[in-house]
């Protein structure tokens, strides 16, 4: 259930897509200017190692509407198709990284790619959903992206976040006033 636009919605999520795409809004093109000479050959080990999961996805971007109305009807048994939209929700970049004995292997857990002067980094894998994005780029901006000044980060990320760098185990008081904050912003009880 989430609060969008201003209206209640109810959210459901099991069905996995594929797109060459490395952003939302980005180009079909992405993935195959991608390749170069250096990185083919993992690429191509990568996904003769992954039949199966290259299988299920071709599965899923092969559904049809009765088919997605059947996997949620598992959880919402009345419900019907015209009261649903299909949307995008989301988008993931799985990373491939060479390997010596393996030529190329699929990675399935999130990383912070940045660059060597610090000015910008992105946070790829294949979860990078909420339950660990705001950590891991918390943590990044702690260990300072050279285009922000650390003590001005710290600075700032402690007004955005009043619990940043607070053990709220140790600040009850804290932690009542950040879960009523929450409560009043989520519209829940």
């Amino acid at each position: 259930m989430r609060m969008t636009g201003g209206k209640k919605e109810l959210l459901f999520g099991p069905y996995a897509g594929f797109t060459t795409k490395f952003l939302k809004h980005g180009s079909y093109l992405d993935m195959i200017k991608s390749v170069r000479p250096s990185n083919l050959y993992p690429m191509i080990k990568a996904g003769l190692d992954n039949v199966d999961l290259t299988k299920y996805l071709v599965k899923e971007v092969m559904q049809s509407p009765q088919d997605r109305l059947k996997s949620l009807r598992k959880f919402v048994p009345n419900a019907r198709l015209e009261d649903w939209e299909l949307a995008i929700a989301g988008q993931r970049v799985q990373i491939i990284k060479s390997h010596a004995e393996k030529g190329g292997v699929l990675e399935f857990g999130t990383e912070v790619i940045r660059d060597n002067e610090g000015s910008i980094a992105a946070l790829l894998g294949a979860s990078p959903g909420a339950s660990t994005a705001v950590s891991i780029m918390l943590g990044m901006l702690q260990k300072g992206i050279t285009v922000i000044k650390p003590e001005l980060a710290k600075t700032r990320l402690a007004e955005l976040i009043p619990s940043f760098g607070k053990k709220l185990d140790q600040e009850p008081a804290l932690l009542d006033q950040i879960t009523a904050q929450a409560r009043t912003a989520l519209r829940i009880g």
